[in-house]
């Protein structure tokens, strides 16, 4: 990408890649203010580019790399001097709605977390994780919805927190075949779980004990967060509701299945999200009017 780069040109690369790889981007853009989409879209097309960085290369020196030459287009943004066009687009939205710079930076910190460290000894190492990987995401969209306050802030990090670790107990084995355990060490020691055994794919009682509690743990987060949809308008009630309740439909899925990750992904199936999106609709219209 050695062109210069219009700001409209800029705009319609993020927009395309929002819409074209982002399967949920259209019904969270119907469920937004128009006046919002394009913000939505700059701020998803950093988080993609920097979660292929991290993600998608394949060499963990080279991501570091590669991460840390984001982390450098990030501060060339806030210098005024943005030239790639994800940045170029992110400008607009950095500037009508005064994005700090630090929910960005966090993101990256995390991506680059996932190169070094590839276990977690206890639930405060993994919440830390989850402080740069999932809760910058959350202030982000409250900031482009106009909430700032603490409050609203410290419910989003429960409900992101909560979000990530139902990511991680579903993709166990998916996260196995890159070397990451998420699962906290002290919990399998408290369950006796051996990590030789989640390897291996060894479904053991054992696992199935600390995984019920990992799953409880994220649900009690689920439950802390989810007084801020009666705190926001109406259309980011839903938004929120709709990922809330398809994280915790996860974690059913993960309970019914005898909490077997290591063999079985849980999924929400099209037909499911389609539920979920009904009653997250009902209960923001019924419950703002009674």
């Amino acid at each position: 990408m050695d062109r210069t780069w219009t700001e409209a040109d800029s705009l319609a690369y993020t927009r395309w890649l929002a819409t074209s790889h982002y399967e949920n981007f259209h019904v969270v853009s119907f469920l937004l203010p128009k006046r919002l989409h394009q913000d939505f879209y700059n701020v998803y097309a950093f988080c993609r580019w920097a979660d292929d960085l991290g993600d998608e290369i394949g060499d963990r020196a080279e991501s570091l790399r590669l991460l840390c030459w984001w982390r450098g287009e990030l501060s060339a943004l806030y210098d005024g001097q943005a030239a790639h066009p994800v940045f170029v687009a992110l400008r607009t939205t950095v500037k009508r709605h005064g994005l700090p710079r630090d929910p960005f930076s966090n993101l990256i910190t995390a991506f680059e977390l996932d190169q070094t460290k590839t276990r977690y000894e206890n639930w405060d190492e993994l919440f830390h994780y989850c402080r740069y990987s999932a809760n910058p995401v959350g202030r982000l969209v409250l900031h482009l919805c106009g909430y700032h306050d603490p409050g609203r802030q410290a419910l989003s990090d429960a409900t992101c927190t909560a979000l990530q670790l139902a990511n991680h107990w579903q993709d166990v084995a998916v996260d196995l075949q890159k070397d990451r355990l998420y699962l906290p060490l002290e919990l399998l020691a408290k369950h006796a779980c051996s990590v030789e055994d989640i390897f291996a794919r060894r479904f053991t009682p054992a696992f199935a004990a600390a995984m019920q509690e990992a799953v409880d743990v994220a649900r009690r987060l689920f439950q802390t967060g989810l007084p801020l949809t009666r705190t926001v308008n109406r259309r980011l009630a839903i938004d929120l509701e709709l990922f809330s309740r398809g994280g915790m439909r996860i974690l059913d899925k993960i309970e019914r299945q005898g909490y077997n990750v290591l063999t079985q992904r849980p999924y929400v199936s099209k037909a499911e999200k389609v539920w979920l999106l009904f009653g997250a609709v009902a209960r923001a219209v019924f419950l703002r009017a009674a």
